[in-house]
């Protein structure tokens, strides 16, 4: 009996993807680190485990490509986390021997490490960091509102360098009018930014006392932000540097021991820029006493903690900067949605999100507090954004509306109409502006009307009722004038509709007819339930069902699913449907009841 055809004797050259595929445990012995060093590598590395097809040592080891292991065996992080472990070891040695002296002098010179050479190396273009900069800043915004906790290693400095970093990027989205989205969620406030052509989506957490589970592993977490704090200190500089404003920013400290962070650099945006503008100073003495004020700001920033995550400190930094900036047509839209809008800010709002959205699309912002730049009394004051049923004073120079009414103008990109958002009143559904309506296959009433205001803010006049010949058209003008209700209007544009079908269908058999096939046949084939379908789609089946057939069984398989996810999708617009038919009959009856009760 021979050898087996794929027999190799121990201790030979290895093969497949038993040479290209390492566990986890023979990377660590590879590297000689520990598992939560090479944890840290990988994440500050980029390199995550592979699923390889054959798993060579069983389905339970992690597996990682050894071409990643050996990308970190070449790092000289690496060596340096060996330094540092080495000396760890240094000083539980002298705590051992209760020196306490010589542990004390070890941690004041306890060697660190930086993440420059990473981050370069990652990225090697700007662009690229923009484009991963989603989680960054969503992680960074989680902490900045959590709570310092010594149990979990969550440091105080640690939060306190996430707000800054939140509150340099808000202030320069808002100053330079980058911000394009904004949307109110249960989990948080979406916001979206373009920046050099990139869109840039992140999360920003309530600001509400968050409560730490158990069931989530904050090394980790922490680690990835020890990386995404480097990265995004890297952006903010290149921003700051790209409107030829001086980074970090030295902020004023009354005006951040006040809690107006993002106002404070708005402010320091604007004298820097200005410093820039005037001509170097030759004589040395007015340098000298330069430097030293920006040395007493910057002691007596570090002197004192920053007592809460509000942006509003640092609005006014990049006030005259921003307007060297080429801006395209999106730019100058957002930038003068809210020109000549003084709106002032009740104490129940929530602040911090509408002092970084309001200067974002040009007006101008106050709050109740100490440092707002005008006070309640001001008779200039345009709107007032309030969240409470009752008023103590009212002034009838403007208009009182609620924080929605804020997104749903930045979103629609016109200035809708404040009645449906007065106090006290059930504002109109918050529509999210990430979801495509067409794509979804249902479009809510509220959106048509945001359309017919933002066609008539275009003046885009569509034809009067009865002297065009598109009914739907002419149902959606009689619905703007309130001449039918909205089921009449429905029901006229189903009816156009199904015309089209119609009219389509009869081209169709004309073609057939003069190509020489007969669809006399197909004609009488149709039963009385096929006319709920539109007929794009019977064609469409008709005409994949013989093509269906030579498909193979995994094409088969893939077209069964995209019909099972149309079939789910239309379930559940005509389960909105539903819904919205259930509550305009409650509504009707609720009306009849109390007409009833008037009589």
């Amino acid at each position: 009996m021979g050898k087996p055809k794929h027999y190799r004797p121990p201790g030979k050259k290895k093969e497949g993807n038993a040479a290209r595929y390492v566990t986890r445990s023979q990377a660590i012995k590879i590297l000689q680190v520990s598992l939560s060093d090479f944890r840290k590598l990988c994440i500050h590395k980029g390199v995550f485990p592979r699923e390889p097809k054959k798993k060579v040592k069983g389905n339970h080891h992690t597996y990682y490509h050894l071409k990643d292991v050996m990308y970190i065996l070449h790092d000289p992080l690496l060596e340096k986390f060996r330094e540092i472990r080495a000396y760890q070891r240094k000083i539980k040695k002298a705590k051992a021997k209760k020196n306490d002296e010589l542990a004390k002098l070890l941690l004041s010179r306890a060697p660190s490490y930086r993440l420059d050479m990473v981050i370069r190396d990652r990225y090697p273009t700007f662009i690229d960091a923009l484009r991963d900069l989603d989680d960054p800043l969503t992680m960074v915004h989680l902490f900045a509102m959590l709570p310092a906790i010594d149990r979990l290693k969550i440091e105080v400095k640690r939060i306190h360098n996430c707000r800054r970093l939140c509150h340099e990027w808000q202030a320069y989205i808002s100053r330079t009018h980058k911000l394009r989205k904004v949307f109110v969620a249960v989990k948080g406030i979406y916001y979206q930014a373009e920046v050099d052509g990139q869109k840039i989506t992140w999360l920003a957490p309530h600001a509400r006392q968050q409560v730490l589970t158990d069931d989530v592993d904050f090394n980790v977490m922490l680690t990835f932000l020890e990386f995404y704090e480097a990265l995004l200190g890297f952006v903010n500089f290149q921003l700051y540097h790209s409107i030829n404003v001086k980074y970090p920013p030295i902020l004023d400290p009354r005006l951040e021991a006040l809690a107006a962070d993002l106002y404070a650099l708005s402010r320091y945006f604007d004298a820097n820029h200005r410093a820039a503008i005037q001509e170097p100073q030759v004589a040395g003495s007015s340098r000298s006493e330069q430097e030293q004020e920006e040395s007493d700001l910057r002691l007596a920033q570090l002197q004192h903690q920053l007592p809460a995550n509000e942006p509003g400190a640092l609005m006014h930094l990049v006030q005259d900067a921003s307007s060297e900036i080429e801006e395209d047509e999106t730019t100058r839209n957002c930038k003068n949605l809210f020109q000549n809008k003084k709106i002032f800010l009740s104490r129940e709002v929530p602040r911090e999100s509408l002092l970084f959205v309001i200067p974002a699309f040009g007006g101008i912002v106050s709050w109740e507090g100490d440092g707002a730049p005008f006070a309640e009394s001001d008779d200039s004051i345009t709107h007032q954004i309030v969240d409470r049923p009752t008023q103590g004073h009212v002034y009838l120079s403007r208009e009182y509306v609620q924080p929605q009414w804020v997104y749903d103008c930045i979103n629609a990109r016109i200035i809708l109409p404040t009645e449906p958002y007065m106090v006290g009143r059930d504002p109109p559904p918050h529509l999210s502006p990430f979801v495509d309506d067409e794509a979804e296959g249902y479009v809510p009433d509220y959106a048509k009307t945001i359309r017919q205001l933002q066609a008539a803010a275009k003046s885009d006049i569509q034809p009067l009722p009865g002297t065009g010949n598109d009914e739907l058209d002419s149902s959606q003008n009689m619905l703007a004038e309130g001449f039918i209700n909205r089921t009449e209007a429905m029901e006229a544009a189903e009816k156009k509709q199904e015309m089209m079908f119609l009219e389509k269908q009869y081209h169709n058999e004309l073609k057939m007819e003069l190509q020489g096939v007969s669809s006399i046949n197909k004609l009488n084939s149709e039963d009385t339930e096929s006319k709920e379908q539109s007929l794009p789609d019977v064609e469409k089946q008709s005409a994949e069902d013989p093509s269906r057939l030579m498909m193979s069984r995994k094409k088969r398989g893939l077209y069964k699913a995209i019909e099972m996810g149309k079939q789910q999708k239309k379930e559940r617009v005509e389960k909105l449907k539903e819904r919205k038919r259930n509550i305009e009959a409650a509504q009707k009856s609720e009306k009849k009841h109390k007409k009833a009760q008037v009589s």
